[in-house]
C-alpha cells in the first residue's frame, strides 16, 4: 500500500504512518537529509539519505564503516563488525520475503510471495537461482532441528514441512475443522513442536486468493478467485473461518492455540529468544477481510511455559524519531538481542536492532523496506535482509541463534 500526504510519507506495504508521526517523521527526515547534503559535499560516503543517494550496484563499494549502520547505543558496538558493509546480491522480485539458512545446503531459501516462487542464494558461487515455482505464495520459511525446510503457503492456507526424500508433510491447514487464514511465519523448538502466525494476508489477488463470494475478503463478490488460480479451492480454505491466531503444532500432530486475536490482533513474525524462554511476536496491520481495527504494528514479548505462553507485555512500539517503523519479520542473536525488519520511510527502512530489554541500539540503514531477515553463512554471522525487491547481506558480529 503508498500513503501520501503533502509531506513526504512511509513507502510501506501495510501502510504506516498518520496524522502527527508522519509530520515528525517528514521533519526528521529533512533534517537529516539536509547534513547527509552538507556531508556529501565535503566527500564523505553517500548513504541512502544523501543527494545523490548511494549506489547498491556491485561496483560501487562503501567506505568502512558502513554508512548505513548507525550505531544508537554503544552496547551496539560489539555487534557492529567495522569491515562488514551492506551489499544488495540480488534484486528483482515483487515482494520479498521469508529468507532462512539451510546449513546442511549452504543457500538461503527466500520467497517472493506476489512472484510465486522461492527463490535460493547459493552460498559457494553466490548465485540466486528459482528454487520451487509455483510456491504457492509462500511466505515464512524456516529450518527445523533436523535441517527440513518448513514454509507457509498463502495459497493453500497451510504449513508444509518438505522431507529429506523430497516429499511433503502437511503441518497444518486447519483448526477445530475449520481452514486455516494464510500462515505466515514459522519458528520451530527443541521439544519438537512448530509455532506459526496465521493472518489474513494470503486473502489477496496478489498473495494468495480471494474468499469465495462472501467470504471475509470478497465480500462483495467482485474477485474471480480461480482467475489464474483454477486449483483456488482444491486444497486451501474456500472462505475465511477463523480468527487472527498464534499455533502450536505437537509432533503428536495436535494443533493449539497459544495466542488468540483477541489478545494480539494480525500477527505475522515470530520468533523465540535463545534460551527459548520468551516468545516474540509482531502484530501487524489490517489485513484483507478483517472486520476491527487490526494489528497494533508492534512487538509484544510473551513468558513460554511449557506448550503455553503468558504474560504478554509490550516490547517495542517500533517508534524511531516519531516514526512508526511497521515491524514484520525478526530474528534472535546468540546474546538475546532482536533483529527487527522496518517498514517506514527511506532513512528508516531496514532493520532495527533491539536488546532484550526492549531497547533500541543499532539501525541499518537499506534503500527499501524491509520484510524479514534471518541469519546464516557457514559461521552464521551473514545477515540476510529480505527487501521489497532485493536481498542484502551484510557481515556482522555476532551469530544467529536459531537454526534457519
Amino acid at each position: 500500500m503508498i500513503e501520501r500526504t503533502k509531506t513526504c510519507r512511509s513507502l510501506s506495504r501495510r501502510g504506516l504512518l498518520a496524522g502527527s508521526a508522519g509530520l515528525a517523521g517528514a521533519a526528521a527526515l529533512s533534517s537529516s537529509g539536509a547534513r547527509a547534503q552538507q556531508n556529501a559535499e565535503l566527500g564523505a560516503p553517500a548513504t541512502v539519505i544523501s543527494n545523490p543517494p548511494r549506489d547498491f550496484a556491485r561496483g560501487h563499494p562503501s567506505i568502512y564503516p558502513d554508512p548505513d549502520v548507525i550505531v544508537v547505543d554503544p552496547s551496539f558496538l560489539p555487534l557492529r563488525r567495522s569491515q562488514g558493509a551492506i551489499y544488495r546480491v540480488w534484486t528483482g522480485a515483487l515482494w520479498a520475503e521469508g529468507p532462512a539458512w539451510s546449513s546442511q545446503g549452504r543457500y538461503v531459501v527466500f520467497s517472493d510471495v506476489s512472484g510465486d516462487v522461492q527463490y535460493r542464494y547459493i552460498w559457494d558461487d553466490g548465485r540466486v537461482t528459482v528454487f520451487r515455482r509455483p510456491s504457492y505464495n509462500s511466505n515464512g520459511n524456516t529450518f527445523d532441528f533436523q535441517g527440513r525446510q518448513i514454509s507457509c503457503e498463502h495459497f493453500n492456507r497451510r504449513v508444509i514441512r518438505w522431507e529429506h526424500d523430497g516429499s511433503v508433510t502437511v503441518i497444518a491447514d486447519s483448526y477445530d475443522g475449520k481452514a486455516l487464514n494464510s500462515p505466515n511465519d514459522v519458528v520451530p523448538h527443541p521439544d519438537g513442536s512448530i509455532w506459526f502466525t496465521d493472518p489474513p494476508y494470503g486473502g489477496s489477488v496478489a498473495e494468495g486468493h480471494p474468499d469465495e463470494p462472501g467470504g471475509a475478503s470478497n465480500r462483495q463478490g467482485l474477485f474471480n478467485a480461480r482467475a489464474g488460480a483454477e486449483t483456488a479451492f482444491a486444497i486451501g480454505g474456500r472462505r475465511r473461518e477463523l480468527s487472527t491466531n498464534v499455533y502450536r503444532w505437537d509432533p503428536s500432530g495436535r494443533l493449539d492455540v497459544v495466542i488468540t486475536e483477541d489478545q494480539l490482533a494480525d500477527p505475522n513474525g515470530i520468533c523465540f529468544s535463545p534460551d527459548y524462554k520468551t516468545l516474540y511476536v509482531i502484530s501487524t496491520g489490517k489485513g484483507p477481510g478483517d472486520a476491527g481495527p487490526g494489528g497494533t504494528r508492534s512487538i509484544y514479548a510473551f513468558d513460554v511455559q511449557g506448550t503455553k505462553v503468558g504474560n504478554m507485555r509490550l516490547f517495542t512500539d517500533m517508534t524511531v524519531d516519531g516514526v512508526k517503523c511497521g515491524p514484520d519479520g525478526m530474528r534472535a542473536d546468540v546474546s538475546g538481542n532482536l533483529w527487527c525488519s522496518s517498514n517506514a520511510p527511506l532513512g528508516y527502512a531496514g532493520v532495527l536492532v533491539f536488546n532484550p530489554a526492549g531497547k533500541l541500539i543499532g539501525r541499518i540503514r537499506l534503500p527499501e523496506v524491509c520484510a524479514n531477515l534471518c541469519f546464516g553463512g557457514p559461521k552464521r554471522d551473514r545477515l540476510f535482509m529480505a527487501g521489497s525487491q532485493s536481498l542484502y547481506m551484510m557481515q556482522v558480529a555476532t551469530q544467529g541463534a536459531a537454526p534457519g
